[in-house]
């Protein structure tokens, strides 16, 4: 299935989970995901929900990098 992630076309597996997205996206996964947030369709999803979402035909997933600064 083809999905958009922050804006580039992905082709991903049906039935992909928001954590796997993620994971494959940032290369990171599990405690190495801290300070990561992702939005699905613009709603947030709570990371408690990433391995039970699973995405959809063009869906738009925007995954997001808190950033400290002054």
């Amino acid at each position: 299935m083809k999905i958009i992630i922050n804006g580039e076309p992905r082709e991903l597996p049906a039935g992909t989970s928001v954590a796997a997205a993620v994971a494959g996206y940032t290369g990171r996964s599990g405690p190495a995901e801290a300070g990561l947030a992702a939005a699905l369709n613009d709603e947030v999803v709570r990371r408690s929900q990433w391995e039970a979402t699973t995405l959809k035909e063009a869906d738009r997933l925007e995954v997001l990098t808190a950033v400290q600064g002054g």
